[in-house]
């Protein structure tokens, strides 16, 4: 796929809030939404990726998940490892054990499971686990198990059931968080099944991207209605708000608007490809995965 500068500027507007909610910075108390912009990234990203390779006849899920263990783990890994001395030295016994537990989960991609069992995410403890931020890859590679199969059992049947299917698997996922968060707020923000929806956004939004020619003369004006919404998510979330739930459709609208009219020049396009918002778009990966574990220990 061709390289797209506005998608890091994207990125870079998910993790700077992120990284500010975690500091305790009150003006992005709805920062934790950046992680809602990243999973709409991803799943395009990945799903871009897909489609190229099926286009191009190379595509191999073996070969797939090899890509991504070499994108994800060697970074994650050190983080792991770094944070290892200074939770020996530092913690006591009872947030040891929990610590370890955390970093066998994190090896499983099965941390989110780990953190919703022992507590909520907002809760004044939860300042104190150096690998929490680690719940959303845990859902992102969970996710990934399973895109592939559907691309492997549907795309032959043509786009059009490929994406019937995919929308109708976003539906339910997004229903399904609506109900279980009046009931479970916890299951609802850490689980597979009620974030399923917003990755599915991503990669429908690479199934569409070069088949929405009809909008193309509103282009400019989507892209810069998909800024105004990402902004809104991030500065003015009602404290009453369940997530993921009716809400983050906001920033999530947002996200898929920038990705399927962001290439058009506008001002969303002209603030995205800002060299300094797409420097730290570049290190958003290494910026989410330190900034939680120097916060925790400090």
């Amino acid at each position: 796929m061709n390289y797209r500068a506005e998608i890091d500027g994207l990125r870079a507007l998910a993790v700077i809030p992120v990284i500010l909610f975690h500091a305790g910075f009150e003006i992005f108390g709805g920062g934790f939404v950046g992680v809602d912009v990243f999973f709409v990234i991803s799943g395009y990203l990945i799903t871009s990726i897909i489609i190229n390779d099926i286009e191009k006849e190379r595509f191999s899920i073996i070969n797939f998940y090899e890509r991504r263990a070499r994108r994800i783990l060697p970074a994650l890994f050190f983080i792991m490892l770094i944070t290892i001395p200074f939770a020996w030295m530092w913690m006591i016994p009872t947030q040891l054990s929990d610590y370890s537990q955390s970093l066998i989960a994190v090896s499983l991609f099965a941390s989110n499971i780990l953190f919703w069992r022992e507590s909520g995410y907002f809760d004044a403890a939860a300042e104190e686990k150096p690998l929490l931020h680690t719940w959303s890859l845990a859902v992102e590679e969970q996710f990934y198990m399973f895109v592939p199969l559907l691309f492997g059992l549907f795309w032959g049947l043509g786009q059009k059931t490929l994406l019937m299917v995919l929308i109708s698997l976003a539906f339910a996922s997004f229903i399904t968080a609506l109900t279980t968060n009046s009931d479970s707020p916890m299951t609802a923000f850490y689980l597979l099944h009620t974030r399923a929806w917003e990755l599915l956004i991503g990669v429908i939004a690479a199934l569409k991207s070069d088949s929405i020619k009809s909008f193309k003369p509103n282009a400019a004006l989507m892209s810069n209605i998909g800024l105004i919404l990402i902004v809104a998510g991030l500065t003015i979330l009602p404290s009453n708000a369940l997530w993921p739930g009716g809400w983050t459709l906001v920033p999530v609208i947002g996200s898929l608007l920038i990705l399927l009219f962001g290439r058009e020049k506008s001002f969303a396009h002209a603030v995205l490809k800002l060299a300094p918002l797409r420097f730290v778009g570049l290190i958003s990966y290494s910026a989410y995965l330190w900034h939680q574990p120097i916060l925790s220990f400090l």
